[in-house]
């Protein structure tokens, strides 16, 4: 039998949640401004300026999607609220149990909802460009570094966005050199930004004969696709372009031809590179649309905090924002929110919703943030 007293208690909470979620979206201002896109739409005047009508079915669908999931939120809320005040005064056994079995991915989602309305920066909507970079310890960092890829990939794959694969080095002996994937679906940047910085592994290796623990760095960056609304400055004087033959897993012109672009940002020292098609002039398209992503992704940060302005951290111990240990336990923790988690393998094959959504909240009430783990070896 369930706690009738808790199960009161858990719904009160998502009543209040639902009442912040409220608030921020404003229901009735949101409706007004639907209604304002609305008639813009019927202004035959309103698509002969392309951007500006991109930008406005932008907002349009973030605005749509915001109502509508708060309004299945509500419904859900409020169904089972009144289901629980019958089957409670009428000590209904049956209906108080079925009712605590969907509560939990009821919680879920208004967890999710909530997190989501916390997206409202300008660039949190974009796509996101991740970029994969292993620290020093060779095979053992490419092949934490070729982990890492597959998680995101397979983030992407559980919220049915969709991954485009930009770079990608193989490691000598296994793992990656370096990788970047486009990432496309709303808030995608918005939800991607938390997993900024170094990531450390914790396990016995699997390339070490004697069966040694072995403590693994790899560097994330995550930056907004940003489009030609966003203008960067970038001098011809202070690029340096090469070309190179692709390395990538496949393809017909993979090692036949110098398509591959690497583009150094040489003030800043941002590197990007793409080999993702057979024609140099795409790649190096895509590649300066890596380059102004990461740069504006850099002035972000420069602007939040002056103390950290162009300081890139290294890749090792003291800059980890997340650690991943295997071995002599499983535990994922993360030393921003200070939250653990023991399925080890279920995150590493893409379930990191609770781990974001843990760092946004923290963020969110501004709670104290750090990096270095200092009650781990």
């Amino acid at each position: 039998m369930i706690d009738a007293y808790e199960f009161g208690e858990r719904l009160k909470k998502l009543n209040a949640q639902l009442s912040n979620a409220r608030g921020i979206i404003k229901p009735a201002e949101l409706e007004s401004r639907l209604n304002e896109i609305a008639k813009l739409e019927n202004d035959q005047n309103f698509w002969s300026d392309p951007a500006r009508a991109a930008k406005t079915q932008k907002e349009k669908a973030k605005l749509e999607r915001a109502r509508d999931r708060y309004a299945e939120a509500a419904r859900a809320v409020e169904d089972a609220s009144g289901l629980f005040e019958i089957a409670n005064a009428e000590q209904d056994g049956e209906t108080l149990e079925a009712l605590s079995a969907e509560l939990p991915p009821l919680e879920e989602k208004i967890d999710a909802l909530e997190v989501e309305l916390m997206l409202s920066g300008e660039t949190d909507p974009n796509n996101a460009i991740v970029s994969i970079t292993p620290g020093a310890g060779g095979t053992e960092s490419q092949d934490w570094a070729s982990m890492l890829y597959r998680m995101y990939l397979r983030w992407a794959e559980r919220h049915n966005f969709k991954a485009e694969i930009l770079d990608y080095q193989d490691g000598e002996e296994a793992g990656i050199k370096d990788a970047a994937i486009l990432i496309k679906g709303l808030n995608a940047y918005g939800y991607l930004k938390s997993e900024n910085g170094v990531h450390r592994l914790v396990r016995v290796s699997p390339f070490d004969s004697n069966g040694r623990r072995h403590t693994s760095f790899v560097s994330v960056q995550v930056s907004p696709e940003i489009d030609d609304s966003i203008e960067i400055e970038i001098a011809d004087k202070d690029l340096r372009i090469d070309t190179y033959r692709s390395s990538g897993a496949g393809g017909q012109h993979v090692n036949k031809t110098e398509s591959a672009i690497r583009i150094t940002h040489i003030p800043t020292g941002v590197v990007v590179q793409c080999q993702n098609d057979r024609s140099q002039h795409k790649n190096r398209e895509t590649a300066f649309k890596m380059l102004r992503s990461k740069l504006y992704e850099l002035e972000l940060r420069r602007r939040e905090s002056e103390a950290n302005s162009g300081v890139k951290s290294d890749i090792g111990w003291g800059h980890q924002i997340r650690s991943y240990v295997l071995f002599p336990y499983q535990q994922v923790k993360d030393n921003r929110s200070k939250q653990a988690f023991s399925a080890v393998n279920a995150i590493l094959d893409g379930d990191l919703d609770k781990l974001i959504e843990g760092v946004l909240v923290s963020i969110q009430r501004g709670e104290p943030i750090g990096n270095a783990d200092d009650d781990e070896e």
